[in-house]
């Protein structure tokens, strides 16, 4: 559905039918690099560099959500949206590590990125992520600054598709890598609730307001060029340190890397 041409508007229903295409065709958990991590097929190094690259995708994401929160035009709009803020920032006060949601999903992460041997000063300072990590990352900030509140809002439906991912990273990586625990991955779990509370409501208001063909294929547009924002940091997981393994200058370099051409 999603690879023919639409010219005529879609149902409610047809409409969804044609965005959760998108994850079917599109969604990074049909990416190598995830198959790999997963299937407990990456070394430490590996794993650290997936983890440090994607603390700058989390750190960002409150920094999404509040420039769409700035754009939204009313008060209830505006209350729904800010919930994803708390999930990520946290609440004051909470004490950092504490179990639960109370610290957010960026102090979580930071718990995830330290469990598998990082740094924690290193890994907020993001300067050793890839060059494509930061591109790309920043290009959906950009996506939900400039497109329309409609296409921001459908960009966040790759939500619809987590639960998948979670299931399978997380049994994943507990099964195959003794170094990773429970509590290394506790970002994961207060997302199997958040995320479908965040589904229901980006989803009702996509389906209520791309009441057009052009908005119609301006919110499938704007979900795939997410899908492949998400896909993109993996391929440049997977050339810098999976095959071929060219780390470019400045980027994290795992302990005993050999880099091509045998300098260490």
């Amino acid at each position: 559905m999603t690879s023919e041409p639409q010219d005529r508007v879609l149902s409610p229903e047809e409409l969804e039918a044609a965005l959760r295409a998108v994850g079917a065709e599109r969604y990074h958990n049909l990416h190598p690099f995830h198959k790999l991590l997963h299937g407990g097929k990456l070394n430490r190094g590996q794993i650290q560099a997936w983890a440090l690259n994607r603390y700058y995708y989390q750190s960002r994401i409150p920094a999404k959500d509040g420039v769409l929160l700035s754009r939204l035009p009313t008060p209830d709009l505006r209350r729904l949206w800010r919930s994803r803020l708390e999930d990520h920032d946290g609440f004051p006060g909470a004490e950092a590590g504490a179990p639960g949601t109370a610290n957010g999903g960026i102090e979580r992460w930071l718990r995830l990125a330290t469990g598998v041997g990082l740094d924690r000063d290193y890994v907020e300072s993001t300067v050793g992520i890839l060059p494509a990590t930061r591109f790309a990352v920043d290009a959906y900030v950009a996506l939900v600054r400039d497109r329309s509140v409609l296409e921001a809002v459908a960009s966040s439906l790759t939500e619809m598709f987590s639960p998948t991912i979670i299931a399978e990273r997380v049994s994943g990586m507990l099964a195959n890598y003794d170094f990773i625990t429970q509590e290394t991955l506790a970002y994961f779990a207060p997302r199997l609730t958040q995320a479908p509370r965040d589904v229901d409501f980006a989803l009702a208001y996509v389906k209520q307001h791309a009441r057009t063909a052009e908005q119609q294929r301006a919110a499938i547009a704007a979900l795939t060029e997410k899908c492949n924002i998400l896909w993109a940091q993996l391929d440049a997981l997977h050339f810098a340190y999976v095959d071929p393994g060219y780390i470019p200058p400045g980027a994290f370099v795992p302990e005993g890397h050999i880099a091509k051409g045998g300098k260490s």
